[in-house]
């Protein structure tokens, strides 16, 4: 009998981990999970997506969050992009918990590409954008955020090619079916 497996993906902003998913997704054809989350949980509140503030709904968002979580990993074998999805499946045998990451300099030059920004812009957007999901993280988990106790796996894609993580994530998702 196949299992439910899921991949849970935590990442550093600018560092490929959305790219890491998304590339995952298309090649084991199992769906993609990020921030349509906050849409599905959303509209389970019966509000619209543009009437949400996650920072002033946060609890109940993230727990209407959580709860769609555990459906989806009970439904079908999927990947979850961030959401503290390591922590709200924790305990399950069939999850993977990875986090990319990568040095500085390299986060920096994919935000100035995708983003069109200059090098000031983008070190800015990245301080700010990981400093978020850190503080989402830490308050809703009590675990550090991108610490080797919350995942399995840390993958330092300035080491290791994005591709060569999506190939190593495949093997073992192929593995724990």
């Amino acid at each position: 009998m196949k299992k439910n497996v899921i991949i849970t993906i935590g990442r550093q902003f600018g560092s490929g981990g959305h790219e890491v998913g998304k590339r995952l997704s298309d090649r084991l054809g199992i769906p993609l999970y990020d921030r349509n989350l906050i849409q599905m949980a959303t509209k389970e509140m019966g509000l619209l997506p543009d009437q949400s503030d996650e920072g002033q709904l946060s609890k109940e968002v993230f727990q209407i969050q959580s709860d769609l979580i555990r459906k989806l990993a009970d439904k079908e074998p999927c990947i979850i992009i961030g959401r503290c999805a390591d922590y709200i499946l924790e305990g399950r045998h069939t999850c993977l918990n990875a986090f990319v990451y990568a040095e500085i300099r390299d986060r920096i030059h994919r935000i100035m590409r995708i983003y069109n920004l200059n090098e000031e812009e983008a070190w800015e957007k990245i301080k700010k954008t990981d400093a978020e999901r850190k503080e989402y993280y830490e308050k809703h988990t009590g675990n550090t955020w991108g610490s080797i106790e919350s995942h399995q796996m840390l993958f330092n894609v300035s080491l290791m090619d994005i591709q060569d993580v999506v190939d190593t994530l495949a093997a073992m998702y192929r593995a724990r079916r």
